[in-house]
């Protein structure tokens, strides 16, 4: 942009109104785009998510569970992902949070990782401290807390701007 301006300068200060014209719509142009960006920015930094990073699931079509490790605001691959696993027959599309869930080795060795709009995935009723194993975990999460959900790494929380969330165990001599 910074060069922008300056050859625009140039050309303005040799007369050259033609090409000042073309940096000129450049300019514009840029200046444009990296408005509607901020003002995306600011609408996705917003969004609400119905699950934590961390948190147990289950995926309401294929039934296997899995574990919360990463989360977009909305659908980020690319369009014939989305074509071929028909994200836009789904009720909010893809424009809705996604996520990158850990899938159980024992439930499905062969899928590691899934990307999993927000409306296919199913919050456990209540605590879930059952078997979950997946290689990934102990790169990931410190363990599991109370409510059998894992605790993210420093790292993933500073990625994804969270606090730590962590259920306590109950102290059951109080």
């Amino acid at each position: 942009m910074i060069r922008l301006r300056a050859n625009l300068q140039k050309a303005v200060e040799a007369e050259n109104y033609a090409l000042a014209a073309e940096l000129r719509d450049e300019i514009n142009k840029l200046e444009a785009e990296s408005l509607a960006a901020s003002a995306n920015a600011l609408v996705y930094e917003n969004i609400q998510h119905a699950f934590r990073l961390g948190q147990k699931g289950r995926h309401k079509v294929f039934g296997y569970s899995g574990v919360i490790c990463g989360m977009d605001p909305v659908c980020c691959e690319s369009s014939s992902w989305r074509e071929s696993t028909c994200i836009d027959k789904l009720t909010r599309g893809s424009n809705q949070p996604f996520y990158q869930v850990l899938v159980d080795v024992h439930v499905d060795p062969d899928l590691l990782v899934a990307y999993v709009p927000e409306e296919n995935l199913l919050a456990p009723d209540g605590p879930n401290k059952g078997r979950f194993d997946h290689p990934y975990l102990s790169f990931l999460f410190y363990g599991m807390d109370a409510a059998g959900d894992f605790i993210l790494i420093k790292q993933l929380r500073e990625k994804y701007n969270r606090p730590r969330h962590e259920v306590p165990p109950i102290d059951e001599d109080a």
